[in-house]
């Protein structure tokens, strides 16, 4: 099961050099990572087998201000497409790919989910009880998350893959 980013949709090739396809295997990009992360707790609490989790550029704002959550709501409030066309360039910076078949609408709501999910050890520990193998996949170039914070808390529970050169897209 594949989850899909923040104002993005069937965008899963673009991580096809890294994400395990099969029965028992949960991902997501970005905020698909939380919905990926989301729907793996449910399956735990719901006795459903699942055995690796792989989360692409986990949308992680934990250490980012009230302040800073605000201002992006306020941003998409005003205008939706520019906000929209200003996260897909920093999602594909420092590479220039094209995207655009990928690009949908997101919402508010989702922005604000995204931007105010709290990742948390005790949920991260969960994944680990139950025997689900967890993998992180982060660039260094992220303009969206800080690629370096979101490493440090993943790496207490999983694999990280750090991969220098790219950025949120892994491209």
């Amino acid at each position: 099961m594949y989850f899909s980013g923040f104002c993005l949709e069937n965008e899963k090739e673009l991580f096809k050099e890294y994400i395990e396809e099969n029965d028992f295997t949960v991902s997501g990009f970005s905020y698909g990572a939380i919905k990926a992360f989301q729907y793996t707790l449910k399956c735990i609490q719901e006795k459903k087998r699942v055995d690796k989790l792989q989360l692409f550029s986990p949308a992680y704002f934990n250490i980012q201000s009230i302040k800073f959550k605000r201002l992006q709501l306020m941003f998409f409030k005003k205008d939706e497409n520019e906000y929209k066309n200003n996260f897909v360039k920093n999602t594909i910076y420092p590479n220039n790919i094209s995207i655009e078949k990928y690009i949908t609408n997101g919402t508010y709501d989702e922005l604000d989910e995204l931007l105010n999910y709290e990742w948390n050890e005790e949920n991260l520990s969960t994944i680990v009880n139950a025997n689900i193998k967890l993998e992180v996949f982060v660039g260094s170039e992220d303009k969206i998350v800080n690629s370096e914070y979101s490493k440090e808390l993943f790496r207490k529970f999983g694999e990280v893959y750090y991969i220098k050169g790219v950025g949120h897209s892994l491209t």
